[in-house]
Order: C-alpha cells, then sequence, then structure tokens
C-alpha cells in the first residue's frame, strides 16, 4: 500500500446498531468501506447514501457469512472495487438466549455458524488476502467471564472468538498485522433490547458503574482506534468496552 492510497475496510453486519456506527465512523477516518448486509438490503444501501452525502467513499454488498462462500465474495468485491483491503471488523453475530436444557439444536447450529463459523471465515480469508500492515478486529462480548444464565451458547461462540484471535495475532506478527477484538457491554441497540421489558433494561444500565447503557458510536470509537495508526503496539488484546461491568 502506497502513502497516498486509500485504506478499505469490510465490516460484517453493518446495514444497523454497531456495523453501521463502525461503517459510519471509518468512514469519516477516510477508510472506503465495504458495507456488508445479509438481509438489510434497504438500510445498508441508505448508509452508503449518507457515507457518500458525507464525502466518503462505501459501497453495500450482500453476504451471508454463515455461507462459506460469504467472506470470500466480500474479499472479491473490496479487491475489485478498491484494489485491496486493509481492515477486517467482524461484527455480525446473533444473540438467541436460553438456558442450556431448553435450547434447541437448531439455535446451536446457528449462532455456531454466524457467530464462530463467520469470524473463522473471516479471519481465514482476511489471514489470505488483508494487506500486510492491516488490521481485524473481531468481535467478542463481556458476557465471557461473566457466566450469566441464558447465554451458554452465545458466550461459547465468543469465547471461541477470543481464543482464535489471541492465536491469529501470533500467526500474522511477522506481516505486521494486528488482530485484537472489541468485547461490548450492553449496548442500546436491538439485539441487546429485543425480548427486554423497560424495567430490565433500566436495571441494566442501573448496575454499569458508568450509570447508562453503551450507544454504537462508544464501539465504534474503539474501533476507529484499532484501526488506526496509534494502535500500532496493540495486538493479540480484548478490549471490554462495557463501562465497567465485571
Amino acid at each position: 500500500m502506497t502513502s497516498n492510497q486509500t485504506r478499505t475496510a469490510i465490516v460484517t453486519g453493518a446495514s444497523k446498531g454497531i456495523g453501521a456506527a463502525i461503517a459510519r465512523r471509518l468512514a469519516r477516518d477516510g477508510v472506503a468501506v465495504i458495507v456488508n448486509y445479509a438481509r438489510g438490503r434497504a438500510e445498508a444501501e441508505a448508509l452508503v447514501r449518507t457515507i457518500e452525502a458525507d464525502g466518503g467513499k462505501a459501497i453495500a454488498v450482500q453476504a451471508d457469512i454463515a455461507d462459506p462462500a460469504g467472506m470470500a465474495l466480500l474479499f472479491e468485491v473490496g479487491e475489485k472495487t478498491f484494489g485491496g483491503i486493509d481492515i477486517l471488523v467482524n461484527n455480525a453475530g446473533i444473540m438467541k438466549l436460553s438456558p442450556l436444557a431448553q435450547t434447541d439444536d437448531a439455535s446451536f447450529h446457528t449462532q455456531i455458524a454466524i457467530n464462530l463459523g463467520g469470524v473463522f471465515r473471516g479471519m481465514r480469508e482476511g489471514a489470505r488476502r488483508l494487506r500486510d500492515g492491516g488490521h481485524i478486529i473481531n468481535f467478542s462480548s463481556s458476557v465471557v467471564g461473566l457466566y450469566q444464565p441464558g447465554y451458554g451458547v452465545y458466550a461459547a461462540t465468543k469465547a471461541g472468538v477470543e481464543a482464535m484471535t489471541h492465536i491469529l495475532a501470533k500467526e500474522l506478527g511477522a506481516r505486521r498485522i494486528t488482530v485484537n477484538a472489541v468485547a461490548p457491554g450492553p449496548i442500546e441497540t436491538a439485539l441487546f433490547t429485543d425480548g427486554k421489558s423497560e424495567a430490565q433494561i433500566e436495571a441494566i444500565g442501573k448496575m454499569i458503574p458508568l450509570g447508562r447503557l453503551g450507544q454504537p458510536d462508544d464501539i465504534a470509537g474503539v474501533v476507529s482506534f484499532l484501526a488506526g495508526p496509534d494502535s500500532g503496539w496493540v495486538n493479540g488484546q480484548i478490549i471490554r468496552a462495557n463501562g465497567g461491568v465485571v
């Protein structure tokens, strides 16, 4: 990559929530963004128009990261459109909560396919195709280590992501590619609020030392740091951006 070449990022699950905030922030940082979506075409295209209106570069690309061909497609489109990929943000994920005894096989396999399999394939493709000096930013969750009832399968997928993050950071160090993960706490998005009452949401917010739920832009700022030059010595780390929840 030359000094005047625009950096390019793939952000999975970027049509809404945290992913959309990350895409907007990276675009403001001067990064060209591949806005990945699985089903939210209208939202993804609207986000691209917003980024372009603000002077940034972005394209929306549909790909299912649970499909083995999905990540390869994102890299192929990015390489053809922008010349190469420098940043991969493995943000896409789903959360289905239930006690282990009540978790059916379909729920288990779906979470494994997206949360763990999708990130694995992203990391594998990134390890093969990311430009030297790039950044891989995975998404874990602060539920890892809290061991809350109902989160068994979800937390297990994120623990797997953390393990692969530590290992790939060592494998790619010689190419100056950093590999880190962000582990958000409760963020005020549909992924967190769906299925919870207002009283439950308010109670969780009060449990956070900073006294509020996180916002998507809180996480986008952390990703911006990990994708930028100031994080050059940060590698193989799990950043628990959670307002102090321990």
